[in-house]
């Protein structure tokens, strides 16, 4: 099994109601308690702690980095974010969720700005495996539902994926690529889009099998022989 930390903001939980009732623990609590369920060794750490709880003796031991991030991302410390990309380049994978799609990190990632069209409705969403050869689908059906979800919409301003596992649809009719994988250095990276913070959306169980799938396919990055030079530029603004 992988060795995992989460990492999450913990700043909505305990500012909105309305987060709270759905993540009242937090929603790296949830994050983590999936991922222990499938055997992983998981650890969690939060934007308040020294160093946002990303020092290098903790992502020395970190095979797999999962972060969800919303209201705090252009806070988060410039050397934090070098650290992480670093530890990247060097064979640790990296699971964004949802919005972290803007976090620092997968920007510098990415060398792109990684905007998207976004709307806030409850919708349903279908979520298609594109890709069902990959280890990433392994165990799951054709499609899943997330019942209610905030919606993301193409254009997605990222680099074409080396894969795309996940194509999802939203009720308005618009699509997106929700589940998008990269290599940068030794390191995999794995974008995965549910994750709203006024839905429960980390609870359904597809998304949960996803989660599990990708944290053992992102930890396998630093077993793998891949050139260095491979690494982004600071995104375009």
């Amino acid at each position: 099994m992988a060795s995992v930390t989460v990492w999450n903001e913990y700043v909505q939980e305990r500012t909105d109601e309305e987060v709270a009732a759905v993540y009242p623990d937090g929603i790296h609590a949830v994050l983590a308690e999936a991922l222990e369920s499938r055997g992983h060794d998981v650890r969690v750490a939060t934007f308040d702690e020294p160093d946002h709880g990303l020092t290098e003796g903790v992502l020395d031991d970190t095979d797999a980095l999962v972060w969800w991030g919303h209201k705090a991302h252009q806070a988060v410390e410039d050397a934090v974010v070098e650290r992480v990309c670093e530890h990247v380049y060097d064979g640790m994978g990296f699971v964004p969720l949802h919005s972290a799609h803007f976090s620092k990190a997968f920007k510098r990632l990415m060398g792109t700005p990684c905007s998207l069209r976004y709307r806030e409705s409850g919708e349903r969403e279908r979520m298609w495996v594109v890709d069902p050869g990959h280890p990433i689908a392994d165990g799951l059906d054709e499609s899943f539902v997330v019942p209610e979800t905030e919606m993301y919409g193409e254009p997605f301003a990222v680099p074409e994926p080396d894969r795309l596992v996940f194509a999802s649809w939203f009720e308005g009719g618009e699509v997106f690529r929700s589940g998008c994988c990269y290599r940068r250095g030794s390191g995999r990276i794995f974008y995965f889009r549910p994750g709203h913070e006024t839905y429960p959306v980390y609870e359904v169980p597809a998304v949960r099998e996803v989660l599990d799938n990708a944290v053992r396919w992102a930890a396998a990055g630093v077993d793998e022989a891949v050139p260095t030079a491979n690494r982004a530029v600071d995104p375009v603004e």
